[in-house]
């Protein structure tokens, strides 16, 4: 098995005030895992899990901000900059599941959920799995599924 890291710095805070969880080769796409974790980062735990039901649910969508070309606009986005959005549900599902775990930590350490803001988020891209589908005339097409690796970072602050 691998050794998974974090890439988030955690020289300029408190350790024991910090709680982190991640996700390891989920089978979710880097794009949308990417775009749901821009939104996410900087919110309060409850915040962002509203959020992310909301998007299960289809009521809210998610900005997207690099991967928006021939993005149809959302009328909900209105309060973002960018107006071009989808719903990722499956993403969406994967996320909240971390931040469900990295709340259960923080809990398990004995901070304060409700003082926890999210000060860092971050999708990498994992492996794909590469397969073919046979096609006429001895050619194939390519059909890969891509892995996500996902990270969340909580923090305390002090009321």
């Amino acid at each position: 098995m691998p050794n998974w890291g974090y890439s988030f710095i955690e020289q300029k805070y408190d350790a024991d005030r910090l709680a982190k969880a991640s996700g390891r080769d989920i089978r979710i796409k880097p794009k949308h895992a990417r775009e749901i974790c821009a939104v996410i980062k900087g919110m309060k735990v409850e915040q962002a899990k509203t959020f992310l039901e909301k998007v299960i649910s289809l009521e809210q969508s998610v900005p997207f901000r690099r991967h928006k070309k021939k993005v149809a606009h959302r009328k909900d986005l209105k309060q973002f900059k960018w107006y071009a959005g989808r719903f990722p549900q499956k993403a969406a599902a994967r996320i909240y599941e971390i931040l469900t775990s990295v709340e259960s930590n923080a809990e398990y350490k004995g901070l304060d959920v409700d003082l926890c803001r999210i000060i860092h988020s971050a999708a990498h891209n994992g492996r794909i799995i590469k397969r073919y589908i046979p096609r006429a005339h001895g050619r194939s097409t390519a059909r890969f599924k891509h892995l996500s690796h996902v990270e969340i970072v909580i923090y305390e602050f002090p009321s």
